[in-house]
């Protein structure tokens, strides 16, 4: 799977279209499903966006939970409200009017990579967002311990 990196903005058209970047696009080519899948982010007014494989991961990780649980339930919101938005032949998307309302996107949107999700925005909402998410990082001391990177065949442990 391809990663998602950087941001893009994109025009919104008077049918709610909008170019999937070529970047990201690229990355949907191996699925079955031509298009994306988006849901909603719990802390913020914006969607996140993956691909088929992922969706399914996100679906399994909510069976491990415990059955009829309320964590399992809360979370399972995920799924219901999750779109499929196919590809048109431009590599276009339609957002929904549900998605349109939830952001505030109107006539641009801010596609942000996320390593193997990436998220929709309204440009300005996700700068105000950016800098408070950067002076949190930078208040806190962040730091990130990098996954050893897998052993390559032949090689000894």
């Amino acid at each position: 799977m391809a990663l998602f990196v950087g941001r893009y903005v994109n025009k919104i058209d008077k049918k709610g279209r909008v170019s999937v970047p070529k970047p990201f696009r690229l990355a949907f080519v191996e699925q079955s499903f031509s298009g994306l899948f988006a849901y909603p982010l719990f802390k913020f007014n914006a969607f996140e966006a993956c691909g088929e494989e992922f969706m399914e991961r996100l679906s399994d990780s909510l069976e491990d939970l415990p059955m009829f649980s309320d964590e399992q339930d809360d979370l399972s919101v995920i799924l219901e409200s999750a779109h499929r938005l196919p590809f048109d032949p431009e590599g276009r998307i339609t957002l929904p009017r549900e998605i349109l309302k939830a952001t505030g996107i109107t006539n641009q949107t801010l596609f942000v990579g996320r390593g193997r999700r990436f998220q929709i925005w309204q440009p300005q909402a996700y700068e105000a967002n950016r800098g408070q998410a950067f002076d949190r990082a930078r208040a806190k001391g962040s730091t990130l311990q990098l996954r050893k990177p897998p052993k390559r065949e032949g090689e000894e442990s």
